[in-house]
């Protein structure tokens, strides 16, 4: 089956660029408008934050995010490092007024048991909203496959990276007006995560926040070979160390931004060529 990228347009997301000498601060909205404020650092502040929170200890990083940031959730895909963090958000606000939802994406493809460990995550933390997101127009991987057709991560794994990740993301963001995610990155994953800081902005303004990015595991999950990262299993023989949601854009998104921004341009040049003829009559 033959899929054309014209198919899955690009969801819009609001950017913010910050230039070296900007200010850090919170865009109150006005006083009619009932959404949280937009949190934005400067270059200087954005690397101060992180020289103080590599001092700190997990537990107290999310104590300073539940009190900065507005609109904060945590995303999860229930790996070890998502579980403790979790836990710890949970011990951290028992009985407390604020609560972190948990944003899964249901990429349609998860083994059973990390589908049976989702429920046991809702039974073990009543309290904890779960936000699912699944690819766009589709409720299982039947209905996947009957659009994309089969074996999508090994014909086009750009694509398969996007529909089933990046875009329920964007999706999840903009529906939940999220600012701020908990990840559970850790630089001792490897790969790209290796000079892994605390605080990030990715290009559409996005503040993650890594918790957990200083701690290392003796063990993890899954049996690792000896001289790949703990992550290298799930894209094992390919030159990938990361997934489509955590790269500064996806190839696939990063075309699509083009394709939109090569639209824009030719509708503005036809339409300079309309107010020239008509200057011209």
């Amino acid at each position: 089956m033959t899929v054309t990228p014209t198919e899955y347009p690009q969801r819009p997301i609001p950017e913010r660029s910050m230039s070296q000498g900007e200010e850090s601060g919170y865009d109150s909205p006005g006083s009619t408008t009932p959404c949280s404020p937009e949190v934005y650092f400067s270059s200087p502040h954005l690397k101060h934050l992180n020289e103080q929170l590599q001092t700190l200890e997990p537990e107290e990083i999310l104590k300073w995010c539940m009190i900065s940031l507005p609109n904060l959730y945590q995303t999860t895909a229930f790996g070890l490092t998502g579980l403790v963090t979790l836990d710890m958000l949970s011990r951290i606000n028992a009985g407390g007024p604020r609560q972190i939802d948990l944003i899964f994406l249901d990429t349609l493809y998860h083994f059973d048991e990390t589908l049976e460990l989702v429920d046991k995550v809702r039974g073990r933390y009543p309290n904890t909203k779960l936000h699912i997101y699944k690819p766009d127009g589709c409720a299982n991987a039947r209905d996947f496959e009957s659009i994309h057709g089969d074996n999508l991560w090994d014909t086009n794994d750009d694509l398969y990276d996007y529909l089933a990740k990046v875009e329920p993301a964007q999706r999840a963001y903009a529906e939940l007006s999220v600012k701020a995610v908990l990840t559970g990155r850790r630089k001792s994953q490897g790969g790209k995560r290796g000079d892994l800081d605390i605080i990030e902005v990715d290009d559409a303004g996005l503040i993650k926040v890594n918790p957990l990015a200083n701690w290392t595991f003796q063990q993890v999950r899954d049996p690792i070979a000896e001289g790949e990262d703990e992550r290298s299993g799930r894209w094992k023989g390919t030159n990938k160390t990361e997934c489509g949601i955590h790269n500064r854009r996806s190839k696939y998104a990063e075309y699509l931004l083009q394709e939109e921004q090569k639209k824009k341009e030719e509708a503005i040049a036809d339409a300079l060529r309309k107010v020239e003829s008509q200057r011209a009559i």
